[in-house]
């Protein structure tokens, strides 16, 4: 496993911590390595209930892929193939959230739009940079932000790679939460702490309903959130917490 990412699990909550501050926590293919490996961990747990990616240090999350590594593809088609970190988060199978420090770029914001819930400290910064090297993002930086922002400031994101504070952010619905920089961690693990609390099968089934009502029809969104519901509704840790709610106590969920 490569030193740069720290893997942490305390209780039901993971923590992958991009850690590399001295180069802006960019990512290099034995990173993005060891994050495909933290992931698999992730989904393989039934400890793990809710996982925060972040940055080390205060000036970056993550400012993408390190440049200095591209050249080292010994074709097009290789680079094509690399194990990317954006897709990795997105295998997750656990509820996840981006806790945003400093700068976000590139595929560091590739990689915060693959989480499910992101929050922000006041000195983020959000860019989708690459049209300035000479070439675009590729880890789902067009679909996600017109997802998550509309199709024009998408637009003038990615067609200017100019970067927008954490403020505009806010107010574009990229982020869901803007806090100062000493209360990211604290309230990403807040929420994080919420999430792990209620029944594990429903909150993955919950990030699995919301990920395919974005790709379906609405009637197909509506049919497939009913059978998932079934699903869960016939789960142990429902039944405990319909019991729970008829004795007047806190529902135990074992993720069964």
């Amino acid at each position: 496993m490569s030193q740069d990412i720290l893997f942490q699990v305390d209780g039901h909550i993971a923590t992958i911590v991009l850690n590399r501050p001295q180069k802006l926590n960019a990512v290099t293919p034995e990173m993005a390595d060891a994050i495909v490996e933290h992931v698999r961990e992730c989904n393989d747990s039934d400890t793990i209930r809710c996982v925060i990616v972040t940055g080390a240090g205060e000036k970056s999350f993550c400012a993408g892929s390190d440049i200095r590594e591209l050249d080292s593809y010994d074709t097009p088609w290789q680079f094509r193939n690399r194990p990317d970190y954006c897709d990795a988060i997105r295998r997750l199978l656990k509820p996840s959230i981006a806790a945003v420090n400093g700068y976000c770029f590139g595929g560091g914001l590739e990689t915060a739009l693959s989480c499910d819930i992101r929050i922000a400290s006041e000195n983020a910064q959000f860019a989708a940079p690459e049209i300035k090297l000479g070439w675009i993002g590729g880890g789902g930086i067009s679909a996600y932000l017109s997802h998550s922002i509309g199709a024009s400031n998408a637009a003038l994101m990615v067609m200017t790679g100019d970067a927008v504070t954490a403020q505009q952010a806010l107010a574009w619905t990229l982020v869901s939460e803007v806090v100062p920089q000493e209360r990211l961690l604290a309230r990403a693990r807040e929420v994080a702490a919420t999430i792990a609390s209620r029944a594990p099968i429903a909150a993955e089934t919950a990030k699995l309903n919301l990920k395919a009502a974005w790709a379906m029809p609405l009637e197909k969104a509506i049919e497939y959130e009913r059978d998932l519901q079934t699903i869960c509704f016939a789960t142990r840790d429902a039944g405990e917490g319909r019991v729970a709610f008829k004795e007047k106590r806190q529902p135990i969920f074992e993720r069964r």
